[in-house]
């Protein structure tokens, strides 16, 4: 194990704000074919599915860029599986949505970045009401 001194978490500070750096040029609304696909299915699962579970608090977004089940409480024991379903293809498209992106700006390597810069993004325009996940993981209602 490497010992981490005040040199290390120079050279760390360093390599995080140069990766920053080469980050801060993704073009995060690229669009090719693929990321066109995934946005119309995304948009039009939101607008006819999705859209009355985020406002009920059933669903939520989490700090990693995905959609969860948050409280399934909310959901009738006989819709949950299709509620179940609909969340799976949803962060199926987000993931693929990441990583078309990354890969359009020829970095596929920038997944992570790109999916964690969404993450915020969606929870900033979240509506009042919907739920996400805070820093810490807990769930949070935007006010």
């Amino acid at each position: 194990m490497i010992p981490f001194n005040r040199r290390n978490a120079v050279l760390l500070a360093v390599l995080l704000a140069l990766s920053g750096a080469v980050y801060a040029q993704a073009n995060l609304q690229i669009d090719t074919p693929a990321i066109a696909s995934l946005r119309k299915s995304m948009r039009e699962r939101y607008q006819q599915q999705l859209a009355p579970l985020y406002a009920n608090g059933a669903i939520g977004l989490t700090r990693d860029g995905n959609v969860a089940l948050r409280d399934a409480a909310l959901v009738p024991l006989a819709q949950r599986a299709q509620v179940n379903a609909l969340v799976a293809e949803s962060n199926q498209d987000l993931s693929a949505l990441y990583r078309e992106i990354a890969r359009a700006n020829g970095h596929p390597e920038w997944e992570n970045e790109i999916r964690a810069t969404f993450a915020q993004r969606w929870i900033d325009r979240a509506k009042p009401g919907w739920w996400y996940q805070g820093a810490n993981g807990e769930w949070v209602r935007k006010q």
